[in-house]
């Protein structure tokens, strides 16, 4: 049986074809190049977050967030802010809550306030992990309650809404805390 030229030729392209592609496979198959340090580097801080606590874990070891940690239990947010994230929370102290006006965190623990604490709860809270190296270049933060929240960098100051940074920078596995000395209130409840 003789075969066409066409088909010599056809068969000649598709074997030279199926061989640039071998060849093509093998070379995308070498590990890329790598210096050794930039992959321990890699490996530490993944190892570093996996070992970090996160920010409920955080909260709840710290007394100075035993309200702030009451207040989420009470939002049912606890569950939410252990999740992947990440996320950036402005914590309010202890002290930021007695600050509130009398009766005001009793009244907003009650069942039947529940949506307007996880309102204000949710205005502490910022999707995505913001250092403050970020938040100093921020005129304002969307927050997952949904408003904004200002703010505002004077020298070494930082204001988020009427509150002051006293601690930035508290990492977790699923984000950051920046420690706050008064609690956001959203504008609609203010």
């Amino acid at each position: 049986m003789s075969v066409s030229p066409f088909y010599t030729r056809l068969l000649s392209t598709l074997s030279l074809a199926l061989l640039m592609v071998v060849l093509a496979a093998c070379e995308n198959t070498q590990p890329a190049e790598t210096p050794a340090e930039d992959t321990a580097d890699a490996t530490e801080e993944m190892a570093d977050e996996a070992t970090m606590p996160s920010i409920v874990e955080i909260a709840l070891a710290d007394e100075n967030f035993s309200t702030l940690v009451a207040a989420l239990q009470a939002g049912e947010l606890v569950e939410t802010l252990q999740g992947e994230g990440p996320f950036t929370v402005f914590a309010p102290t202890n002290a930021a809550f007695e600050a509130l006006p009398e009766g005001t965190l009793e009244s907003l623990l009650q069942p039947e306030n529940k949506d307007q604490l996880v309102g204000i709860l949710t205005y502490h809270v910022v999707s995505g992990k913001a250092m403050a190296a970020d938040v100093v270049g921020m005129s304002e933060a969307a927050t997952i309650q949904g408003a904004a929240v200002p703010i505002a960098v004077d020298g070494e100051t930082v204001n988020v809404g009427e509150a002051t940074v006293v601690t930035a920078d508290v990492e977790a596995s699923n984000g950051v805390i920046h420690v706050i000395d008064t609690v956001l209130l959203p504008p609609s409840d203010m």
